[in-house]
This record gives C-alpha cells, sequence and structure tokens, in this order.
C-alpha cells in the first residue's frame, strides 16, 4: 500500500505539471489564431483533461464493469461542477462572456436531461442499459456540438496578443503535447493506485467509480482549473469544466457503450438529478445580477453541498 502512496504522489506532480503546460500553450494557441479562450476551453483543454476518463472507462466496459463505467462519468461531472468550480471559484470569483450562461452551460443542462432519459429507457421498453443505439445518439450530439464550437471559433475572436509575447508554434504544441501526456499519465497512475488501495478496503465498485475514480480522472480538470483561476483567466477555467462534462457524456460515454453496452443502476437517478440541479444552480448564479460571475459564497455552497453528500455516500458503505 505504501508504494500505491507513492505512485499516486507522482501522479499528483505529473497532473500539476501537465495541467500548467497544457493552459499555457492553449492560451497561447487561442491569443496567436484570435480564437477564443472559451472555444480552446470547450475544445482541446476539454478533451486533454477528459483523457483519463476515456482510458479507465475503456478499459471497465471491456471488462463488463458498468457501476465504474457510470460511476466514473457521473461522480466526474460531479465532482467538475461542485467541487473544481467550487475551489476555483474561491480561489478567484469566476465571471464569464454572457454567451456561456445562455448557451454553453445550458447545453451541458440539455446533454445531462437526454442521458437521464435515455438510461432510463424513457423512449422504449426493455432492460435498462445504455445501448449501442443510445451511444449513437449521443455521439451525433457530440458532433452537433463540435460544429457548434467551430462556427463560434469563427465569430468570437480573442484578445490581440503583442509580438514580444507571442511564443512560436513550436513551443505551443511541444507544451500541449507535454501537458496532454502529464495529464495522461499522471491521471492514470493516480486512478491505478486509488483503486488498488480503495479495493483492499472492500468498497463497492458504485462508491469506488463515484469518489475516488471520479476524483482521480478529474484532477486533470481540477488543477486545469485551478491553475487557471489563479491566473484570472476565467474562460478557461469554466471552459475546462463545461465541455469536460460534454465530453464525458457524448464522447467518452457512447465510446464506452461502443465497446459494450452498459448495464444501468437506477441508484445512479440519485447522483444524474444531482448533477441537474448543481447545473441549475450554476445558471441562476450566472444570469443573476449584472456581473454574471458565480461569487465565492456561490463557489463555498457547491463546494460544501458535495462534500457533504460524499461524506452521506461513504457513511452508507461503512
Amino acid at each position: 500500500m505504501i508504494i500505491s502512496f507513492g505512485f499516486i504522489i507522482t501522479g499528483f506532480v505529473a497532473l500539476i505539471f501537465g495541467a500548467n503546460w497544457l493552459v499555457n500553450g492553449a492560451s497561447a494557441l487561442a491569443k496567436q489564431y484570435k480564437i477564443s479562450d472559451l472555444a480552446i476551453g470547450l475544445t482541446i483543454v476539454a478533451f486533454g483533461t477528459s483523457a483519463p476518463e476515456l482510458i479507465v472507462n475503456s478499459v471497465a466496459s471491456y471488462n463488463g464493469h458498468s457501476d465504474i463505467v457510470l460511476g466514473n462519468i457521473i461522480g466526474s461531472n460531479n465532482f467538475n461542477l461542485f467541487i473544481i468550480l467550487g475551489i476555483a471559484g474561491l480561489v478567484y470569483p469566476i465571471s464569464v462572456q454572457s454567451s456561456t450562461a445562455r448557451r454553453e452551460i445550458p447545453i451541458s443542462l440539455g446533454v445531462t436531461l437526454v442521458f437521464l432519459l435515455l438510461a432510463n429507457n424513457f423512449f422504449i421498453f426493455g432492460d435498462l442499459k445504455v445501448s449501442r443505439v443510445d451511444g449513437a445518439i449521443l455521439f451525433a450530439s457530440f458532433l452537433a456540438f463540435l460544429y457548434y464550437v467551430s462556427k463560434k471559433m469563427k465569430v468570437e475572436e480573442g484578445p490581440v496578443t503583442p509580438a514580444s509575447e507571442k511564443k512560436s508554434n513550436l513551443k505551443i504544441w511541444t507544451l500541449i503535447v507535454l501537458g496532454l501526456w502529464g495529464l495522461l499519465i499522471g491521471g492514470k497512475l493516480v486512478v491505478d493506485n486509488a483503486v488498488l488501495v480503495a479495493t483492499d478496503m472492500g468498497v463497492s465498485q458504485k462508491i469506488i467509480g463515484l469518489t475516488i475514480i471520479a476524483a482521480g480522472t478529474s484532477l486533470p480538470e481540477l488543477v486545469t482549473s485551478i491553475i487557471a483561476a489563479v491566473k484570472k483567466n476565467s474562460d478557461i477555467a469554466i471552459g475546462n469544466v463545461i465541455g469536460s462534462n460534454i465530453f464525458n457524456l457524448l464522447l467518452i460515454l457512447p465510446i464506452s457503450a461502443f465497446i459494450r453496452p452498459i448495464d444501468f443502476n437506477q441508484n445512479f437517478n440519485q447522483d444524474i438529478l444531482i448533477l441537474f440541479g448543481g447545473t441549475v444552480f450554476l445558471i441562476l448564479a450566472m444570469i443573476t445580477g449584472k456581473r454574471r460571475k458565480l461569487d465565492r459564497w456561490e463557489s463555498g455552497l457547491l463546494l460544501g453541498f458535495y462534500l457533504v453528500y460524499t461524506g452521506y455516500l461513504v457513511s452508507k458503505e461503512l
């Protein structure tokens, strides 16, 4: 177990360096091509930080561990929304472009609702599972989302960067590639060894997926968003979280379902509804007031609520 903890610490170090490189490279790329930081956060950064979920879920799905697949995705999305935005908002209040409050966050809300309906066979009768057909519907929605973001990139331009601050293409892409590798390796080290520790403690796959694996695979998002918040780059911070949540449901989940249809445990409905409610809270926080900002007290509510809820889940297992 001591060796596992050593690998977990090594994973944390890789995550921190990877996140910093990725944010620096992605921000430089956005400024060089006059692309908004939000669009970069919703795509490159979101995909990079979702890589651990993709690896873990692909393996879990292939081995038929449906509770780990669902627990990782739902738990990661809740961790992103409640813990990451909560901590990032406490570090620096998160203000966003008005279009984010009107479009991207509601898109995340709609995707969550579609997932809830498909998983519970709202449209058809039969065994409760996320089938390959459901996966195809979600993946088609992902392609539509990418098209939306590509159109958005052409409309919204980022700030012009002075020539003295510009990075070369080689340096930008080196930072992005090293950052992605650091996140990928770090996330895998943390998750694999956290699962070993949790399994030795006799915790169920559902709770492992919702807590330890979800937290582990969300560490890239956590570190990336906190670093972005420290640098007062709110669009990267919130774009990373919202983009990762959309990627998890529209890309990671369909790939898992394509590998093997996922049996749906109805106990996850409670966690999906919490994700839905948290997203509604975020929308209200962004549209109320003139600043369109997630203030520190609102961030504290998100963080506090989920810590209490997680404690409740774990206490039921012990």
